[in-house]
């Protein structure tokens, strides 16, 4: 409990949940990039088929969820209660705007995740298209994809989404390496550039797809 109760062990977890959920939108990216080849729906049905192996990731993206928001708010909290106080790794990150409002885009996306739940996983918000099914009788996920991003205000909800996720990871992963010590002057300007390109190769990849939606690049023919 004392690792938990520090400001170091709750760094070190934000760090650690932080990474992993790195690594699922890199798999999740990968997934969605199946629309792009007509097999979004062959991938659908692909792991429908699989439910244990479904719901212990989405359990488990559940878990590291909370406990990243739950030590996100806490340390916030506590660095506003507290004066300033030298961090035990002493080189410290340039102030940027993504590193201040990280509290609140990590909210924006909290709020985007249970939207997006009710979206596309569990096809509540809109089941009067997230219910069809193709011509091969698998839930047609691509008629649900595109016919959502035709809608102005749920394609622009998730740009918003997404600029906020951008954020996050642009000062997250950065941060990521000034928890475990790994940064120095020398090493300071390479992170941060590793992180502005990670960032943006993940928001490229997921604003591509509404974005391909609106401009009539990815159409639905039914």
């Amino acid at each position: 409990m004392g690792f938990l109760s520090s400001t170091v062990g709750k760094k070190i977890l934000m760090a650690i949940t932080g990474f992993l959920l790195i690594m699922f939108l890199c798999v999740h990216l990968l997934g969605n990039s199946f629309i792009y080849f007509d097999l979004i729906n062959a991938y659908g049905e692909r792991l429908h088929s699989m439910p244990p192996l479904v719901w212990a990731a989405r359990i488990g993206m559940v878990i590291l969820f909370a406990v990243h928001i739950f030590f996100g708010i806490t340390l916030t909290l506590e660095n506003n209660a507290a004066r300033p106080q030298a961090y035990k790794v002493k080189k410290s990150l340039r102030a940027t705007f993504a590193g201040k409002t990280m509290i609140w885009t990590g909210l924006v996306i909290a709020a985007f995740l249970i939207y997006h739940i009710l979206h596309f996983a569990m096809k509540v918000t809109n089941p009067d298209i997230s219910h069809e099914l193709d011509e091969v009788g698998r839930d047609d996920v691509f008629r649900m994809i595109v016919f959502s991003f035709q809608n102005v205000l749920i394609a622009g909800g998730y740009f918003v989404a997404l600029i906020a996720v951008f954020l996050h990871l642009f000062h997250g992963i950065q941060s990521f390496v000034q928890t475990f010590g790994l940064n120095s002057d020398a090493s300071i300007p390479v992170v941060e550039k590793t992180g502005k390109g990670i960032a943006f190769i993940l928001f490229l990849g997921y604003v591509s797809i509404p974005v391909a939606v609106v401009l009539g690049i990815l159409k639905y023919i039914g």
